[in-house]
């Protein structure tokens, strides 16, 4: 399996209760992939998977199903802190006819590079569909280290990974190490047009969930070779992308998403909606990267 295009890790809407708002999800979803997403994420950060109960989790994963009806390729987020609970979340996507699953470091435990090659191949032994790894040390705490890498050649279906280190030296570390046996995909979202130009072919963007139109438009320039073209497309979106980055990321997104007409309500507590200054400049910015024609 080759992943390519955008792929978008679609918030989650929740209503005044702060329950799932499934028709706003349902429009959400429509509206991803009308734009151009070529595949779907449920159960990643950008989703607040961290504040969702395992029944909610389950639920999204059949939702997204459903309703995607063979329009996207589906990676079901299966991180939790303990392996068993990933390995639970995996085996029910699995169950549900997911095409891949992507696996995160469990956060807050902090596990050293040993029990995470461990975790890892607990995962790859237990299911047999594509597997993603998703380097995000800022958040997890701990880095998906070479040691897991080589740890893990032996198993084909474990086929790339997300990297959102910031470090573009990894990019090319891993072209030169492992000569294409991974795939790398783009999850540092304001260096995405780096990741292009050193031969990635899949973006895997939160902010895809509010300007799928604008993700797709600059990879799909990148794919053709005009890399001049991705550049200028790249610029109209940049300001967007480093806003989002700079903090506060999922109330962004989904500030973005009623600013393009399709409300996700508040995000689930600790979190709260942005103050009204960080919400004008945020609504600055969305505004320049709708001139992405």
């Amino acid at each position: 399996m080759e992943l390519t295009g955008v792929y978008a890790p679609v918030v989650t809407p929740f209503d005044d209760d702060e329950e799932i708002n499934y028709p706003a999800l349902g429009r959400l979803i429509d509206f991803v992939l009308q734009n151009g997403a070529s595949g779907l994420v449920p159960g990643g950060t950008t989703g607040e998977v961290y504040a969702l109960s395992e029944s909610e989790r389950l639920d999204l994963f059949s939702y997204f199903k459903e309703r995607s009806t063979g329009r996207a390729q589906l990676v079901a987020g299966i991180n939790a802190g303990a392996t068993r609970d990933v390995l639970r979340f995996a085996r029910s996507a699995v169950e549900m006819g997911y095409h891949a699953l992507m696996a995160a470091v469990p956060p807050y435990s902090r596990p050293n590079q040993r029990e995470l090659l461990a975790h890892y191949r607990a995962i790859a032994e237990a299911v047999d569909i594509p597997i993603i790894l998703y380097n995000f040390p800022w958040r997890a705490g701990t880095e998906v280290g070479y040691e897991v890498l080589d740890g893990l050649l032996s198993y084909p279906h474990v086929i790339g990974i997300k990297e959102a280190s910031g470090d573009m030296t990894r990019v090319y570390e891993m072209r030169m190490r492992y000569n294409g046996r991974y795939q790398v995909i783009c999850g540092s979202d304001d260096q995405a047009l780096d990741y292009f130009l050193w031969g990635c072919k899949c973006w895997i963007g939160g902010a895809a969930s509010c300007a799928p139109r604008q993700h797709v438009r600059v990879l799909e320039a990148a794919l053709s070779g005009d890399f001049l073209q991705a550049r200028t497309l790249m610029e109209n979106l940049q300001p967007l992308l480093r806003n989002v980055e700079s903090g506060s990321y999922t109330q962004k997104v989904k500030l973005g998403c009623e600013l393009a007409g399709y409300p996700a309500g508040k995000p689930r507590q600790p979190l709260l909606p942005l103050p009204e200054d960080e919400r004008s400049e945020f609504a600055r910015v969305f505004a320049l990267a709708q001139a992405i024609a």
